[in-house]
């Protein structure tokens, strides 16, 4: 070898030696337990991570081992659920209850290790078990790898906005109470904004988080709906927001004064304090798209207060939109495209493999027998489907545990690719139709071969009411080709479709008597669940899973599982 050709040789090692060693491994001990907390002039007991609501704020590169131990230490059983990671052969740290794991029992521990490769941005974690999200849960923040940088102007400071919901309630007691009955669940009693009420609230004048900035300085807002059954508009007084990534993907820089956001997204934004000096709210209320449907109707606020600001200054409040302003909300969900050539940015595979076209939507089920129940019709009870099937989780082993033992029994691959009727899905007529509205119940799902590409046609329907649905996928980013409202038109809306920078996700709300249209490659080995992150539609049934098999190579194979994952 040549003394040139040497020395480059050598610099690639040195180079590859150097990359390797940024990358570290990350690791946190979660002790999820009791906490006695006042809100909302209720003392109540939750169960929260670490003694704080919301939980540790977890920090990691891209490249990075995240290694965390859970010790579970509360009545309940519990899993964590690292939302928007891929999970790439890790699915068994994916987390969700009876579908990658058994659930850590009272008293037990688990340890959830996985790299954290080719993400960027806000994501976070929660309890995938019951209603325990509410409290059980905090941010995931995965900067650049050492040396590299955001693809925007880097911000003065960093700050988690994570957006909740509050109830005067034992959470379990609600879900259980509303499953019992077939009855919809009692709605929350609060907003919240990093775990505080904000001053609207009875109790709640010094319950109110404050964000003291400098002017002319430029933050960064990483705001993460954790709220377990609404969607949120969020507003600052006199104050744009520069959208620069939504679910951990960077996005064409967006100028907005307000966002929106469902269950289980997160948003990116610069907020540049360019206002007199001065105090100014920042607020978020209900976003509700269902006709007539009860939802919690106050407002959560804040405070962003400039450095030097009076004490007695009062703050400016933001005019938040209506309620049922779908048409800002959509908007901005429809604004937002990628940012081309960015970090991990994926170009939109163009060939598809697998199609399927999926309704989405509330139904009913029939009250079993010697009981009461409080559903929207006499003697039944409130069920969710897809297809005309209503998901149920297993009971006695973990679906990612059958597909790796091959067990059978546990779950069918017959999900179907297309409803098995079809009808006017958005015409409200579709309720003098009572065979519609009763789905049957079963574990059912769609096989998948590795590296293949799936678009799935997301259709919400009217049965019971329409609504919009923000619909999750574990270990994929998806693209989000089009969104519209009414029935999907092949002939007309595949022209919608965007095949050159569309925005990429891992949850969408698809709209109000309306469709969404994604794609994504199912490179990922494992049991991945599809399911509306409405809290109280997931024990309904409104979910699916997706079971991708092993590639040709032992690297794309998923590994057994750890030995201390949780057995039923």
């Amino acid at each position: 070898m040549g003394r040139p050709a040497f020395l480059f040789a050598c610099a690639l090692l040195l180079l590859a030696a150097s990359t390797a060693s940024a990358s570290k491994i990350v690791e946190h001990t979660f002790y999820v337990q009791n906490l006695t907390v006042d809100r909302l002039c209720n003392r109540r007991v939750i169960n929260a991570v670490n003694g704080s609501l919301p939980g540790p704020t977890v920090r990691v590169r891209e490249g990075d081992t995240l290694v965390v131990h859970v010790f579970n230490k509360s009545p309940y059983n519990m899993t964590i659920h690292w939302h928007g990671v891929f999970q790439i052969l890790s699915a068994w740290a994916d987390g969700p209850s009876m579908v990658t794991q058994c659930p850590i029992l009272p008293g037990s521990k688990y340890t959830y290790k996985f790299k954290i490769s080719k993400q960027e941005g806000t994501l976070w974690w929660h309890a995938h078990v019951s209603w325990l999200r509410a409290t059980v849960h905090g941010a995931l923040i995965i900067r650049p790898r050492a040396g590299s940088s955001y693809p925007f102007p880097k911000p003065y400071k960093e700050v988690p906005i994570l957006l909740g919901e509050w109830w005067n309630a034992n959470v379990v007691d609600v879900e259980n109470q509303a499953l019992a009955t077939g009855a919809a669940p009692n709605i929350s009693d609060a907003y919240t904004i990093n775990g505080w009420p904000g001053d609207l609230y009875p109790c709640s004048q010094n319950q109110m988080y404050k964000l003291k900035v400098e002017q002319g300085k430029t933050y960064l807002l990483r705001i993460i709906n954790a709220a377990l059954n609404n969607q949120l508009f969020y507003k600052i007084a006199n104050h744009k927001m520069t959208v620069v990534a939504i679910d951990a993907s960077y996005t064409k820089p967006y100028v907005t004064d307000v966002v929106v956001a469902a269950p289980g997204q997160t948003l990116d934004v610069l907020l540049t304090a360019d206002q007199p000096v001065g105090s100014y709210y920042m607020a978020a209320r209900a976003y509700a798209s269902a006709a007539g449907v009860p939802f919690d109707n106050t407002t959560t606020r804040g405070v962003v207060v400039y450095d030097g600001a009076p004490s007695s200054a009062t703050p400016l409040m933001p005019a938040l939109p209506a309620f049922n302003d779908t048409p800002t909300a959509h908007k901005f969900y429809s604004n937002i495209t990628s940012l081309i050539g960015g970090p991990h940015w994926v170009p939109v595979p163009r060939t598809v493999d697998y199609k399927m076209f999926v309704t989405i939507g509330l139904g009913l089920e029939v009250c079993p027998a010697n009981t009461t129940c409080q559903g929207p019709i006499n003697g039944t009870k409130l069920s969710a489907s897809m297809n005309n099937e209503s998901f149920v989780l297993p009971t006695s082993l973990s679906m990612l545990q059958a597909f790796f033992f091959n067990v059978g029994g546990v779950y069918t691959t017959d999900f179907p690719a297309k409803p098995p009727i079809q009808f006017d899905y958005t015409n409200s007529s579709v309720n003098n139709n009572l065979p519609l509205l009763f789905a049957p119940k079963g574990t059912k799902v769609t096989k998948l071969k590795f590296n293949s590409t799936v678009e799935i046609i997301l259709q919400n329907t009217a049965i019971l009411g329409i609504e919009n649905h923000p619909m999750h996928i574990h270990g994929f980013d998806f693209h989000v080709l089009a969104q519209g409202f009414g029935n999907y038109n092949p002939a007309e809306d595949r022209k919608k479709l965007n095949f050159f920078n569309p925005q990429m996700r891992n949850t969408i709300g698809v709209p109000v008597g309306g469709w969404a249209v994604i794609r994504f490659r199912a490179n990922n080995p494992g049991v991945w669940l599809m399911h509306c992150h409405l809290d109280a539609h997931l024990p309904l049934g409104l979910a699916t899973a997706f079971v991708v098999e092993n590639g040709p190579t032992p690297d794309t194979t998923l590994p057994p599982p750890p030995a201390d994952l949780p057995q039923c």
